[in-house]
Order: structure tokens, then sequence, then C-alpha cells
């Protein structure tokens, strides 16, 4: 803005009120077109994961818990805030989802359960999608503060009591073995508002896996889980199955054994066989099937690793036991035992699966089966740690060959799309959840780096690097 001012007629003091006026004027248009935010980070670079890039020196404004604006950091002045952090070209992206893990045990068990919400969100982990358990009602309350930010942690998406048939796998789960049953455990379901129907295969008959599909895609409910290894995943999907959770169930579909070795009865005891003999061309053409149907499958390849290795490795050191409460670690028996009984032969069989499954993932991902990133972590998972374990799971896909960007596709992309959130997550833009992940480093370029977290913003609040370990410091055991 120019002033032209005549001084042949007008005075100085006339000029001088003129000025004045006019600079007021300035200061008060440029503050009227500043926009307003409650939290600035400015000299960032925004880890674009859907197009694989990187764009530096940006900055992110944010009003409550939603990204207001993105915009270069050249830009600042256009933006107000009582709150602006400068991170010194810090990579940001989208906070984590973990899309498998489990809070369960009871209700002795249910403050050791609420420990592990710090120690996920510490981690870089801002949503969860939980496995089903025995102590919904504190899950659902757990979710609740969260959002009230009355309580440190993540977003819980929660499918309420599992599943099962007549004699379930797990404490708190809901018997189907008929249509009725089936509709009445729906019903059940939606009377706690659960985000999705989670089905676990204890004794389930496929009689009744089919049925709850069946009638949960009727009401517009996702499903997901465990499978009866009697049923058959393709008519499942026919029926509007979403996803399933482990790779024992697509495993089926590639072997020209599978119908032979259904008939026997023999269970998770086809697993080998059917390992042994995978067909490339079967698996790439059930693969194109499930991606035609939009199909998600959660590997858990950490998990299985870690239970393969519980006789060879020694955990009595790891540090995160020290952040585990003692009630949970107790759960930890449970598989060692089994792996005990087992003994050289449950190590040599799981070792081959944690290969076989490994083999699966590239082809599955590039066939377009929207892979999920899901760690299997909390009670009763031997040494599968809430938090780290999920760096770790993406560790592993880069392992199976996926890039660090197809990686964190799995997690933060394909993660809200299960749900039909890509509207709210998955990308840093306007209008979307303020979750974010601040790391020293690139995770584009190597997925180890989404471990190096300099801090965190979870639902628009500011968690420093300082205030992630005292988080930590108050689950510590004493």
């Amino acid at each position: 803005m120019y002033i032209l001012v005549e001084f042949n007629s007008i005075n100085t003091s006339t000029v001088y009120r003129y000025l004045y006026s006019a600079l007021i004027l300035i200061f008060i248009t440029s503050c009227a077109t500043q926009k307003e935010a409650d939290l600035i980070l400015t000299n960032i670079s925004i880890v674009d994961v859907e197009n694989g890039k990187v764009i530096p020196d940006q900055l992110i404004a944010i009003s409550g818990d939603k990204i207001l604006e993105t915009d270069d950091a050249s830009k600042l002045g256009n933006y107000s805030s009582d709150q602006i952090i400068s991170l010194d070209g810090k990579f940001v992206m989208p906070g984590l989802w973990d899309n498998h893990i489990h809070f369960r045990g009871g209700a002795e068990l249910v403050e050791a359960n609420k420990n592990l919400l710090p120690l996920l969100l510490a981690f870089g982990v801002t949503t969860v999608r939980d496995g089903g358990g025995d102590i919904t009602p504190y899950v659902q309350l757990w979710n609740e503060l969260i959002h009230d930010k009355e309580l440190s942690g993540p977003s819980i998406f929660t499918p309420g009591p599992k599943l099962d048939g007549s004699r379930p796998a797990w404490e708190g789960s809901i018997e189907v073995t008929n249509n009725s049953e089936a509709i009445s455990a729906l019903d059940s379901l939606e009377s706690i508002n659960a985000d999705f129907v989670k089905i676990y295969d204890g004794n389930l008959t496929k009689e009744a896996f089919y049925q709850i599909i069946e009638k949960a895609e009727s009401r517009g409910l996702k499903t997901t889980g465990h499978m009866p290894l009697s049923a058959d995943l393709m008519k499942a999907v026919e029926l509007g199955l979403d996803g399933t959770e482990h790779l024992y169930y697509p495993l089926k579909e590639t072997s020209p054994l599978a119908d032979s070795l259904t008939e026997t009865g023999m269970g998770y005891g086809m697993i080998t066989p059917l390992m042994n003999s995978y067909n490339e061309e079967l698996a790439n053409k059930a693969y194109r099937e499930l991606a035609k149907n939009e199909f998600y499958v959660t590997p858990t390849l950490h998990v299985g690793k870690t239970l393969a290795e519980l006789l060879v490795v020694d955990h009595s050191n790891d540090t995160l036991l020290n952040y585990i409460s003692p009630k949970i670690t107790d759960t930890y028996q449970r598989r060692l035992n089994s792996a005990k009984r087992g003994g050289e032969n449950y190590t040599n069989t799981r070792a081959q699966w944690v290969t076989s499954f490994s083999n699966m993932v590239k082809p599955m991902y590039d066939s377009g089966i929207k892979i999920l990133a899901g760690s299997d972590s909390g009670p009763f998972n031997s040494f599968t740690y809430p938090g780290i374990s999920i760096h770790k799971e993406l560790e592993l896909l880069v392992n199976a060959g996926l890039t660090p960007q197809e990686a964190l596709m799995t997690s933060v992309v394909y993660g809200p799309e299960f749900f039909d959130l890509e509207d709210d997550y998955g990308s840093i833009q306007s209008g979307k959840i303020a979750d974010l992940l601040i790391l020293d480093d690139n995770p584009l370029e190597n997925i180890s780096n989404t471990q190096k977290i300099n801090s965190l913003i979870s639902k628009g609040s500011w968690y420093s690097k300082t205030d992630l370990d005292d988080l930590l410091k108050s689950i510590k055991n004493e």
C-alpha cells in the first residue's frame, strides 16, 4: 500500500495525522485478514504418504481437533496463534493406526489395560482398532474420555464382544449357532454402538459364520475376523465379508489341496500342508478376486514372528516389560506353556509359517488387496508390546517386499478407509483430524525412522518429547 501526499497543499501536522491514521488502518486490515488458529507448526516437512513425497518448508494451522489449513512456511504472517512451534524441518506425517490390538482379561485387568493407552500414544499411535473382548464398557468409556481430552491415549474403534460358536475361545464372546442367534447377537452389538463386527472361530460353524456375515451386510455393518477353516472364503466375501485377520484364511485359496484338506476336518493342522502346496497361479487369481471386492487383510507378521521365537529368544531384559503390568505379563504364560509343550516341532513349524506368510504379502498388495498393519498386541500375546509392535510390523512389511511408502499406507491410509473415514484421516489436509506424528528423519527413506519420534499432536493437543516421556513414567512399574 502506498500513500502519496502533496506537501505544498497541506501542513506538516496534517501529514502526520494522515500517516498515523493510515498506519492504524493498515494494522487493522492486516489483523482482520489473518487466520486465527489454536496451534501452528511451522518450518516443517509434510510427509505425503499417499503420493510418496515430502513437501518441505510448510506450516500446519490447527483449530480445535482439526487441521485448519496447510501453507508455505513463508506465509506465517497470514496466521495468528498464541502457540506457534517452529520445528526446524522435522517430518510430519499422520499419526499411526494399529489396526489389530487387544484390550481384554476381565475386570481384574481393567486398570492394566487402561495403562496401555499412554504407552500406545508415546509410540506415535493415535488410533487403534480393538480386536474385541470382555471389557467393552470400559473401552468405550476410555474412548469418550480420550475424545473429551480427559485421558491421554489413541482413539479406539471397538467391535465389542466377539461372535463365536457354542464354546467360545475367549471370555465375553457372544454365542451364535443359528440364524436367530445371529440376529440377536447383531442386535446386541448395535445397541452398544459397536464400530464393526469381529468374528472368531473357537468352534463357530461355517453355517453360523455365513449367517452372521449375511445379516451384518444387510445392516451395513463391517465384518472381519477369523474364519472356520471348514468355510469358504470366497463365499464369505460374496456374502459381504469385508476383511480377515491373519493369513490362514487367504492361504486356503492358494492350494489345489484345499478342498480335500478341508474335508478331513484337520482344522489348523492343514496349514503346513497348504503352505507346502502353495500354487502361485491359484494364489494370484484368488488375490485379484479379493481385490476386486475391496477386501482387507491384516497379516499380523510381528506377533507370528514373536510367538515362533518364544523358545529361542530371551525376553527377560526387554525394557518395555517395565511398562507392562505384571497382571498382563502373567497372561503371557499361556502362550509360553503351549510353546514348551510343542518343543522343537513348535519352533520349526511356526518358523515355516512366518516365512510363508511373509511371502504372501507383496503379491497380495500388488494385486490391490488392502493390507492393514496390525500388531495383535495386548494381554495373552506374549512379549508383543503395545506401541513399539506396530513399528516392528511396519518393518516386517518392508522386509516382505513393500516399500516404506506402501508400508505406511497399510497403517495411516487403509486403516481409516476400512471405516470409510478417508475424509477425516489419512493425509495432512484442511478439515482432517489433527492426529500428527513428528519425526526427526524421513520415514519414506527408511521405515525405522517412524521410531525417531520428536513430538506428537493428538486431536489438536501438542505432546512434546518431554510430555511423551512423562506418559511413560506415569505407567512405569515401581
